[in-house]
């Protein structure tokens, strides 16, 4: 993308009555940006949806002044902005009707060939939130997934610093232009998170953290990753806006089941009950649902007796060389662990290279 075609794609978005999806008509149409400013009105009015009104304000020349001032902004802060056409667009985002004409970023974002995954909740997250949360990251870490999130108080913060800290790559979805951060108390992210990733946004410079703005960055959020993870939340909340917009994307949910008396996992429970989302207890139900491939993870480690196991982890591997194949319920009960714990542990161990998952949710050492 050229530096004219930014700024005539800039100026498109700054006609009254042009969003996302009427812009993707206008350029579909047209070929380019620029071109839609040169199309004559009676070629323009047999696009569907275009009226009267819209077509007069594609005449208006005050949308190239206003291009121009943005345009310098980018260019003076070095932000980097991806066009939906262009191949370093993020790929899943490209197939959501209404996601965004132009993504601005900073920082060092690589989503090629990554497994993406979004993680949202509540701004109150709760010590069960916290422990789950860290518990999920841990475990899915071998995986080197990038994690989502919108850099807000709670879920979303508490995702991003536990990304940091496994060297995972971390983007921040902001709500506004990328001159300024929202809430200011997370400043103290910014450089570390950019060194980690990075933050996008579809925001002009000119754009404040406005209550509509959060609703058209959860689109990005949903829209962006393979799989939306609802750690907590209330029965409302902006968390099961975004959960909603995964569903309507037809990505996967899921949601973290809690007591039916704590007031952040309303939320989540609700979200199960009614099919909106996948039960999770563990990293080992996402990998199995989204069916990713651990098996290159697995390869270069060597067997049980070059690799340090946890008490746990022996006492499963000892029951599983004494015993062959098994149900994962029946290694639960025989080694006496909850559920939540073994489906982890056996997907830590997997990773290890002292196990094998066979169909019918058996396992074997190897």
């Amino acid at each position: 993308m050229t530096e004219q075609d930014l700024f005539h794609l800039l100026a498109l978005q700054q006609v009254e009555g042009v969003g996302d999806i009427m812009a993707k008509k206008l350029i579909n149409h047209c070929g380019n940006a620029k071109t839609v400013f040169n199309t004559k009105t009676s070629q323009l009015a047999s696009i569907d949806g275009i009226g009267s009104v819209l077509l007069k304000n594609l005449k208006d020349k005050s949308v190239f002044e206003k291009a121009e001032k943005e345009l310098q902004f980018i260019k003076s802060n070095e932000i980097n902005v991806a066009y939906f056409q262009d191949e370093d667009y993020p790929d899943r985002l490209k197939h959501c009707i209404d996601g965004p004409v132009l993504l601005f970023t900073s920082g060092n974002i690589d989503l090629k060939n990554k497994k993406i995954i979004s993680i949202v909740g509540t701004r109150q997250i709760t010590s069960y939130g916290m422990e789950f949360c860290r518990k999920l990251i841990e475990d899915l870490a071998p995986l080197d997934p990038v994690i989502v999130s919108g850099f807000a108080y709670g879920v979303d913060i508490f995702a991003h610093q536990l990304a940091m800290e496994h060297n995972l790559q971390t983007i921040g979805v902001v709500a506004h232009g990328l001159n300024q951060i929202y809430p200011k108390n997370h400043k103290k992210y910014v450089s570390k998170v950019e060194q980690n990733g990075g933050f996008m946004t579809e925001f002009w410079s000119s754009s404040n953290p406005e209550k509509e703005n959060f609703v058209r960055r959860n689109r990005i959020v949903a829209g962006i990753s393979e799989a939306t993870i609802v750690i907590e939340s209330a029965e409302r909340g902006g968390s099961l806006i975004t959960a909603n917009i995964a569903n309507d994307y037809n990505r996967d949910v899921f949601a973290v089941p809690g007591r039916t008396t704590d007031k952040y996992s309303q939320g989540c429970n609700n979200l199960i009950k009614i099919q909106k989302a996948n039960l999770l207890t563990s990293a080992a139900d996402l990998v199995y649902i989204l069916n990713w491939d651990i098996e290159s993870k697995a390869k270069p480690v060597q067997k049980q007796l070059f690799v340090t196991l946890e008490a746990d982890e022996q006492k499963v591997y000892d029951y599983l060389l004494k015993n062959g194949k098994e149900l994962m319920d029946i290694i639960a009960l025989r080694c006496d662990f909850p559920i939540y714990k073994i489906s982890g542990m056996l997907l830590n161990m997997e990773l290890k290279g002292v196990i094998r998952p066979l169909p019918g949710k058996l396992f074997e050492a190897i």
